[in-house]
């Protein structure tokens, strides 16, 4: 007699390749898997390694922004001891200068002018006195610019007042204090 086949031979070979394809789906899944795994790993060590060298540069920033801030400090106690050393230095230049203004002075006064009072604001002096005439205010205008040390006398006031029975002159003098340069050196 003749074998027929009965079963479903047509249903199992679709079972086989649905299992093939599903084994194969699940091979292929697991190989995806583990790719993902190793890209993200590695993206992981990539930021961990950027975001350790950012911590770095922000160490080292630090460090530099406190060097820089010492530097400054620095500058600023340099400063201040180069302006204490120039007006250390102008004093001890411009010390004999005062005795030099009194000796002018005492030496540009004519007999019969007396001085009240001195002001000096920089190189500018005012001095207010009293002499017996006008002339006697000339003579001291005219010593004043004849010194090497006192320079560009002008008169501010000059009035004729009456004291103790004598006719005087009261006047009001601005002149500029001046530092002559030595012999051979010019301006």
């Amino acid at each position: 007699m003749a074998r027929i086949n009965l079963l479903p031979w047509r249903e199992e070979a679709r079972k086989q390749k649905t299992q093939e394809f599903g084994i194969l789906l699940g091979f292929f899944a697991v190989v995806a898997g583990i790719i993902v795994g190793i890209m993200h790993i590695y993206n992981s060590q990539l930021i961990d390694a950027q975001i350790a060298r950012n911590q770095y540069m922000v160490s080292q920033i630090e460090f530099l922004d406190t060097k820089i801030q010492e530097i400054q400090n620095l500058e600023a106690e340099k400063r201040r001891l180069l302006d204490r050393m120039r007006a250390i230095e102008q004093l001890q230049t411009n010390r004999p200068l005062i005795v030099r203004f009194f000796d002018e002075l005492v030496n540009s006064l004519p007999e019969g002018v007396s001085i009240s009072s001195i002001a000096q604001y920089g190189p500018g002096i005012t001095i207010v006195g009293v002499a017996q005439s006008n002339a006697r205010v000339s003579s001291l205008m005219r010593n004043l610019e004849a010194s090497e040390w006192l320079a560009n006398p002008a008169l501010d006031i000059i009035q004729a007042t009456n004291e103790v029975g004598n006719r005087v002159s009261q006047f009001t003098l601005r002149f500029n204090q001046v530092i002559p340069m030595p012999e051979g050196e010019e301006e």
